[in-house]
């Protein structure tokens, strides 16, 4: 991935009514990134994708959009930035091509070409020129995302882009913006409730609550990544009783009456399961398991509701 900084924070406040609502924030975005903005409800990840977009105002610290604050070169700054917030809005009896040739000529520079390519590059080809009315939710924010790219924007910003879609929309939105990512080497700020979502489409994922920064997790870092395997034996009773675990060399919990977790490294498991065989524990089977991002988002926010 490019390491181009394209989107920075520094120290971002933000005070409504004499409550600081943002505590300064910090963190970057880069060239081709998909980053996820997670929090619990009320964490401030709204109020932080407004100030960039330039919807609110920042009570204190620095916004820069490719290097331009957005404090003292705020039209300039957001030049670079294509954003879709909630779902987005066409006429209904236009096609999805008039609604988008309308929105170019609203813009500077954008001429059919353009148009088309963005087109292409969301799949819309096959139902570009049916009226808007007629379109799926899916289609819809695809339509959305193409209206936000046709100036093509260093950043993508995109508040829920999944939300009330069926699987096989969650998975179409999920395929066009890691190509977005890829083909424009555009930048991507997006929010989702769905985690699950967050891991397959973000290579990055900031965490913030109560306004403050909690953690950034690189989803494609995989070393140091705790693993865990779940163990099925006869009996958990003859476990403890067998098992010596000398020096505390392994470290596990037992789940139930049956089921033993252990968090180990892969080049330890075939050490211990030639140690359970010696001490005579009959094993049923046993199951690979990762920390997966939503137990990582409860253990540091203790376990709110997601937006």
């Amino acid at each position: 991935m490019n390491r181009d900084i394209v989107l920075e924070l520094k120290s971002v406040n933000k005070t409504i009514s004499n409550q600081k609502i943002i505590k300064d924030i910090s963190f970057e975005l880069y060239k081709g990134e998909v980053l996820g903005l997670l929090g619990p409800n009320g964490s401030g990840k709204t109020t932080t994708m407004r100030m960039i977009v330039g919807l609110m105002s920042i009570t204190s610290g620095e916004i820069y959009i490719q290097g331009n604050s957005i404090k003292e070169n705020f039209k300039e700054s957001i030049k670079q930035i294509g954003a879709m917030i909630e779902t987005p809005a066409f006429y209904p009896f236009y096609s999805g091509y008039k609604n988008l040739m309308y929105f170019a000529r609203m813009l500077e520079g954008v001429p059919k070409e353009r148009v088309l390519e963005v087109i292409d590059l969301l799949g819309l080809s096959n139902a570009i020129h049916k009226k808007f009315s007629t379109y799926s939710l899916g289609m819809k924010q695809r339509l959305g995302i193409a209206q936000a790219l046709l100036h093509n924007p260093s950043i993508l910003i995109l508040d829920e882009p999944t939300n009330g879609l069926d699987p096989a929309g969650v998975r179409e939105i999920r395929d066009y913006l890691k190509r977005i990512a890829e083909v424009e080497q555009t930048a991507i700020l997006l929010s989702s409730h769905l985690l699950s979502e967050i891991e397959l489409i973000c290579d990055r994922s900031i965490i913030i609550q109560n306004g403050q920064f909690v953690e950034s997790i690189d989803l494609n870092d995989k070393s140091g990544e705790k693993l865990f395997i779940e163990i099925v034996v006869k009996s958990t009773k003859a476990f403890k009783s067998s098992f010596t675990n000398k020096d505390n060399k392994y470290k596990f919990e037992v789940i139930n009456d049956r089921s033993i977790m252990f968090e180990i490294d892969e080049e330890e498991i075939p050490s211990l399961m030639k140690e359970l065989v010696l001490a005579g524990i009959e094993i049923y089977y046993v199951t690979r398991k990762k920390e997966r991002l939503e137990d990582l988002f409860i253990q540091l926010t203790g376990g709110n509701v997601i937006e």
